[in-house]
């Protein structure tokens, strides 16, 4: 909103070739739309890996339990064992009955010695059984400890697998952006004094720029635009940069800007001196970073720019609001939504 060019004449009719879909001459939506994509592939490959790390502690945790079962039964089995070991003791060190074993075999044993004999009986399959359980116990135990270890190796391989994947998705988003940055310093973007990828002008980072207060964004996290002195969110820019160009093509010369972000200052500046001509400070799409006032000759309902804007800068993601048409009346003013971006 407020734009402070004069009012430039009506141009004359637009003509059909002005209506024609512009492709994006610098390419960067491409390369925007490739970061993003790449980013996503990053993002999804990590939270694989955080859910595989997941899924290894729940399984491992898994056999820890049965492991600690397994203990768990096997002191109670010992506990069984001792007892009927000592009376089996007792017995082999005693004669079985007063009169010992000959009337047993002799059939002239009494009842003593026969309940003798099958408590003797009962002692030797009890402790038969108690052997067996533990037998059965310890292969549990030892194919338990094999399958923990077989685990925790394929484990070890697949995070490798998946750290390695990951590493390679993140240099290439690393080359892409570093590409789009490239992009953007030769079509004269001023990202910083030695052409690095500055965070502001990273489209990856640009949803981080909501995490501050409308009017409050730090400038590190803001891209300048070719129109020096003028800065926006970092794919409101790229996408600005690239209806430049375009308009360029058209028009000979890139887009007039007389605003673009505006500080919560700036805002409020602007609020006292034109009323009625811009939002509440604290509430303009400029405080966010994804708005811009235009001029030379857009500012002009019905101008050949204008009209061409109006034609084509959605394609860019830019857009002349709704609002802008009647209430207040702001032909200058233009917003940038990601969501209506359909280059490539």
């Amino acid at each position: 909103m407020t734009s402070f060019c004069a009012p430039a004449a009506h141009a004359a009719p637009l003509s059909e070739s002005l209506a024609e879909t512009p492709k994006d001459p610098a390419g960067l939506t491409a390369l925007r739309k490739q970061a993003e994509q790449s980013a996503k592939e990053l993002e999804d490959a990590t939270k694989a890996l955080e859910k595989r790390r997941s899924d290894i502690a729940a399984s491992e945790k898994q056999l820890k339990d049965k492991l600690r079962s397994l203990q768990t039964t096997e002191q109670q089995l010992a506990q069984v064992r001792q007892p009927v070991s000592q009376m089996a003791e007792l017995l082999y060190e005693q004669p079985v009955g007063a009169d010992g074993i000959a009337p047993f075999v002799s059939g002239d044993a009494g009842a003593g010695t026969l309940r003798a004999m099958t408590d003797v009986g009962q002692i030797v399959a009890e402790r038969q059984q108690a052997v067996e359980q533990t037998s059965q116990l310890y292969t549990q135990t030892e194919q338990l400890a094999a399958q923990a270890q077989d685990l925790r190796a394929s484990n070890l391989l697949a995070e490798a697998q998946m750290a390695a994947e990951i590493d390679t998705l993140r240099q290439r988003s690393d080359k892409i952006v570093k590409s789009l940055t490239d992009a953007l310093v030769k079509l004269g973007i001023k990202i910083d004094k030695v052409g690095k990828a500055a965070l502001g002008c990273n489209p990856l980072q640009a949803a981080t720029a909501n995490d501050y207060p409308n009017g409050l964004i730090p400038r590190a996290m803001l891209c300048p635009l070719q129109q020096k002195g003028f800065m926006l969110r970092a794919d409101a820019t790229i996408a600005f940069v690239s209806l430049n160009e375009a308009y360029r093509r058209q028009f000979g010369k890139q887009i007039c800007v007389t605003s673009a972000y505006r500080s919560l200052s700036e805002q409020q500046s602007v609020y006292y001196r034109r009323p009625g001509f811009a939002a509440v400070p604290g509430r303009s799409n400029h405080g966010l970073g994804l708005a811009a006032d235009l001029c030379g000759g857009v500012q002009n309902p019905g101008s050949a720019q204008f009209r061409w804007m109006e034609q084509n800068s959605k394609k860019y993601g830019w857009f002349h609001p709704a609002w802008a048409y009647s209430s207040p009346f702001e032909p200058w003013h233009w917003e940038y939504n990601p969501k209506i971006d359909s280059v490539l």
